[in-house]
């Protein structure tokens, strides 16, 4: 399966969620989700219950399309999460959290998950002063990440980082706003990376 590239707000509605896909858009009235509009498909009155599967299946379908990313790949970081010592579907979570285009996106280098896959890929991005052009790169604790010092990397950056310190950003980054970077504090808590999903529901999903 290829890279999805119909309407973003289809998939917001079909999982009844905002995945915030459209970066400024989300946050205005006329988000879709905000207006009530009901799911894509024929309009009927009445929808079929969800069984325990469909369940499973549209809370994975959240999670893996908030971040952007395909199923192999979803499937890949699941896989590393159930090797790891720890709660699975935690760990899960802060894997997707600690990836270099999700912690530009929390800072506001850029509006979407989707435009700081392409800010990191167009070689924009600098982490400990080094280039790194690689979306799924994992950050670490300590490690700084920060603009390219250029014109054109800054001035797309500079708008959206306003967005971002409106808004508030997350308690495990310390981003400087003058200098265009940020510093990862520590790996996030559940706590800190709210309540989005009922990951348990994942890790029954791929554990049939």
């Amino acid at each position: 399966m290829g890279r999805y590239i119909g309407p973003a707000c289809k998939r917001c509605r079909r999982v009844g969620m905002k995945l915030f896909l459209k970066g400024d858009r989300c946050y205005m009235a006329k988000c879709p989700i905000e207006q009530g509009h009901p799911p894509p498909g024929p309009a009927t009155r009445r929808r079929p219950r969800m069984k325990d599967y469909g369940l499973q299946l549209q809370e994975k379908q959240r999670l893996r399309n908030m971040y952007g990313m395909r199923e192999g790949q979803f499937r890949l970081f699941f896989q590393r999460a159930l090797r790891s010592r720890g709660v699975t579907g935690e760990i899960l979570l802060q894997a997707l959290e600690l990836r270099l285009d999700n912690i530009v996106y929390r800072m506001g280098l850029a509006p979407s998950r989707r435009a700081a896959r392409q800010f990191v890929r167009h070689g924009h991005v600098r982490v400990n002063g080094v280039k790194v052009n690689i979306p799924s790169y994992k950050v670490k604790p300590g490690e700084t990440v920060q603009a390219r010092d250029a014109k054109c990397s800054r001035e797309f950056s500079k708008a959206h980082l306003d967005a971002a310190e409106s808004r508030g950003w997350p308690s495990w980054l310390n981003v400087d706003k003058a200098e265009f970077k940020a510093v990862l504090d520590h790996v996030p808590t559940r706590d800190e990376i709210a309540p989005v999903v009922n990951e348990q529901l994942i890790v029954e999903l791929y554990s049939k």
